[in-house]
């Protein structure tokens, strides 16, 4: 008879097959059983019918990418431990020594840094484009430029570009764009069918995103994926994805299985309760400008219709405003300090709302002409109450108007 230890490790029981319930399960594993010698030769981890070791795929994260491609909308994708290694992948993927991507001036600024610092270092040079303005994305497009970033809604300030005609300038460049999707969560817009309707579909060739946001909902966990509907192009991303060792854990890749059945009942409510802050922020004599998409008066808006619509749930959780500038940065500190529910800390889409105060200036090339001067604060909503959420920004107003005295 076998020693305890060794019966314990290897115990003959197997469970029985057949167990359904709401919750996919949960597979942990770095070393993956094999048959035989002959299938550890033949099976291949690239298209899912095999698996060959946990960092190439389980049925746990298996799972969490197909139904993030139903999200999207695409047909393949890649589970990485962040939004920011999402956006590092793709670039790493797409380019060498001697290429140069073109990314939007209102991007998500850790994505600027790596162009700045990681690929500039590589040989990998970079221009960055009034996302306003698609002749100047049309102008800047030369024989060196193999990728181009697309953002919509921008970052921190949430103008929404003509993402349309962008995507049209890039398709008859013949150069690959890449759309930062974290802001429509694959809700307020579909990536790879922009003009429902149209044949063929108007698509990006990649669409990435921060899970960390709307599909994680809970503030607790880092990943991000990479989305994509051409084989070949996927495959070229899948392999440097292989290449560069990056994985997520099982744990947390249940976490987001957990989560994406009430992505659309959150981002709806989400949405729906920022729209009346927004609005309500818009009569408030503190602020000279109000940036979201859906009001009539922010950037971009008519292009925010073509895309969105005007459902509920195709405007996220996120606005921004620029207090005038009779209030200086150290007052507009005061303002945030005195917030009870809003927290200040970066990121979004989960339930406690957040703010953060930005010195805009620091991070663009120049003052964008259709913002207002000042200083700008964003605000993330959460799952509080409307009410509750207004009186707290109505209480710090009142802190910020006594340091007038």
């Amino acid at each position: 008879m076998a020693d305890l230890t060794t019966t314990l490790i290897h115990h003959p029981y197997e469970p029985p097959a057949g167990f359904a319930a709401p919750q996919p399960g949960v597979f942990k594993a770095s070393t993956v059983f094999f048959p035989s010698v002959d299938a550890m030769r033949q099976f291949d981890w690239k298209d899912k019918t095999a698996y060959t070791y946990g960092l190439h795929g389980t049925p746990t994260t298996y799972t969490l990418e197909e139904r993030l491609c139903t999200l999207e909308g695409g047909r393949q994708c890649l589970l990485v431990p962040s939004g920011l290694a999402a956006i590092a992948t793709v670039s790493l993927a797409s380019l060498k020594s001697g290429d140069e991507v073109l990314i939007p001036d209102n991007a998500y600024g850790p994505s600027k840094a790596l162009a700045e610092v990681e690929l500039k270092a590589w040989g990998i040079t970079h221009q960055y484009f009034d996302p306003m303005d698609t002749m100047d994305l049309a102008d800047r497009i030369t024989p060196k430029t193999k990728l181009v970033w697309l953002e919509a809604a921008g970052s921190v300030t949430l103008e929404f570009p003509d993402l349309c005609e962008q995507v049209r300038v890039c398709k008859a460049a013949g150069v690959t764009c890449a759309l930062d999707n974290t802001w429509g969560a694959g809700l307020a817009f579909r990536p790879f069918d922009l003009v429902p309707g149209k044949v063929p579909a108007l698509a990006v060739d990649i669409s990435i995103h921060a899970l960390t946001k709307y599909p994680s909902g809970g503030g607790d966990v880092l990943m991000g994926s990479v989305v994509t509907a051409d084989e070949k192009l996927h495959m070229r991303l899948k392999l440097c994805h292989m290449r560069l060792g990056l994985g997520v854990g099982a744990n947390d890749a249940e976490s987001l299985l957990r989560a994406l059945p009430s992505l659309f009942l959150r981002y709806r409510a989400h949405d729906e309760a920022t729209r009346v802050l927004a609005r309500w922020a818009e009569q408030r004599s503190e602020f000279v400008q109000v940036l979201h998409p859906a009001l009539a008066a922010s950037p971009g808006h008519a292009n925010w219709r073509a895309v969105c619509g005007d459902h509920a749930g195709g405007a996220a959780g996120l606005f921004s405003v620029i207090f005038k500038s009779d209030y200086n940065q150290a007052q507009v500190d005061v303002f945030c300090n005195a917030l009870r529910l809003f927290k200040i800390g970066y990121s979004w889409g989960g339930p406690v709302s957040l703010v953060v105060p930005y010195d805009l200036a620091s991070m663009r090339s120049s003052w964008p002409k259709h913002l207002q001067p000042g200083t700008l604060v964003r605000f993330s909503v959460g799952l509080e109450t409307v009410a509750e959420l207004q009186a707290d920004l109505e209480q710090a107003l009142r802190c910020l108007v006594q340091t007038q005295g």
